[in-house]
């Protein structure tokens, strides 16, 4: 049974600790979960308030409703550069759309490469009959590698993830390694499946969509989120733009599952697809202070390595002491009371690397970095280390 060969989400297991203390009312400074500090703007709130008191309430076609995929199809023009029509574009939420666009290319016994370290893109592959490879980033920068990429491609290799801005590195994939890329998963018929959750937090690089490379779609399936720009996580509102063919193998897969998506949903997410990019450059300037807060703050830690943080609302430091990733964030929830991911959750690269979450408020920030400080201090006492860049 597929089901039966998945563990629990690595990094669920420490959000729900957390959730666990709090209800027992200990006290957490928490930079686990990737949860926007940010409220959903009231505009949007509003719009799918009228869509349910005007009847926006009841079954609607398993794509979509017409307003959000024609909202999709000219935000992903204007913003992504793809030439795409409604036809390539279908809702559904960000994380089953993972699932659902590698269940569109999948085949009897597949592999699909996925990175390391990286999202969890390995259980989506188990789950779709497939056999996850992992590919590793080039050390420190965390950019691709292509000589590992082509290393660990076969014959039986359908698909590729890839994640740009990157959870959890920060790292923005750059232009031209994102066309090597492609041209290689051409030659090799092999589908590209992108998860650009982030694309609007880019701090000092530009975000490159790989299916802008397309004149049409043909081989790359891109797929989106409101959850993160627009601050919607609990709306589970996102959508994927790709081939005509694999997108009705997408609606399928819906047809036979939820049947649709609310359509309040869909109404609120069209307006903020269409009205909302002052909502995403408000909430980008505040993260860009927190970026700041929390890379100064790790400057302060002898024993953290940080690199510069790209894109996301991530960062991936490195540290010293020897301890495994997976010890030394439980410790520093039992002793510190801050949560934090261990790198491992994201595949063995991930080890000697902590993930922090910095879209919670700048006192959270500074509360846990705090914890951390004094924490490092008492266990690992070390010669700073520049920010790499």
């Amino acid at each position: 049974m597929l089901l039966g060969e998945l563990g629990e989400s690595p990094s669920l297991e420490m959000v729900n600790l957390v959730f666990e203390m709090k209800a027992k009312g200990e006290k957490v400074i928490s930079l686990a979960p990737g949860d926007p500090s940010f409220d959903t703007p009231k505009e949007i709130v509003e719009v799918a308030h009228r869509s349910m008191l005007e009847g926006g309430t009841h079954y609607v076609g398993s794509y979509g409703t017409p307003d959000v995929r024609k909202a999709i199809v000219e935000k992903v023009r204007r913003k992504n550069g793809m030439t795409v029509g409604t036809e390539n574009a279908i809702f559904i939420t960000a994380k089953m759309a993972v699932y659902a666009s590698l269940a569109s290319v999948a085949g009897e016994g597949y592999e699909a490469l996925v990175p390391d370290p990286g999202y969890f893109y390995s259980e989506p592959v188990v789950l779709t009959g497939g056999k996850p490879v992992r590919y590793r980033l080039a050390p420190s920068s965390f950019h691709l590698d292509l000589g590992e990429i082509r290393k660990r491609t076969t014959s039986k290799t359908r698909a590729i993830v890839l994640n740009t801005p990157s959870n959890p590195t920060g790292t923005v994939l750059e232009r031209g390694e994102l066309r090597e890329l492609y041209d290689f998963c051409q030659e090799r018929d092999i589908f590209i499946v992108s998860d650009e959750a982030y694309e609007d937090l880019v701090y000092s690089k530009e975000h490159v969509s790989i299916g802008s490379l397309e004149k049409r779609p043909e081989r790359v399936l891109s797929v989106y989120t409101l959850s993160k720009s627009y601050s919607m996580p609990g709306w589970r509102a996102g959508y994927v733009v790709g081939p005509q063919d694999r997108v009705a193998l997408v609606n399928k897969l819906l047809e036979h599952t939820v049947t649709c998506f609310p359509p309040f949903i869909m109404h609120a997410s069209a307006y903020a697809l269409n009205e909302g990019e002052r909502f995403v450059q408000e909430f980008k300037k505040e993260y860009v202070k927190r970026r700041k807060l929390l890379e100064e703050r790790m400057a302060e830690i002898p024993a953290l390595r940080p690199a510069e943080i790209e894109g996301s609302f991530y960062a991936f430091p490195g540290y010293a002491g020897g301890m495994s990733s997976g010890d030394l964030s439980r410790r520093l929830l039992r002793e510190q009371s801050v949560a934090v991911l261990p790198g491992t959750a994201f595949g063995p690269s991930g080890e000697g690397h902590l993930r922090l979450c910095f879209a919670s408020s700048e006192e959270t920030i500074g509360g846990a970095m705090d914890g951390m400080k004094a924490f490092f201090a008492a266990h690992a006492p070390v010669a700073a280390h520049p920010v790499r860049r």
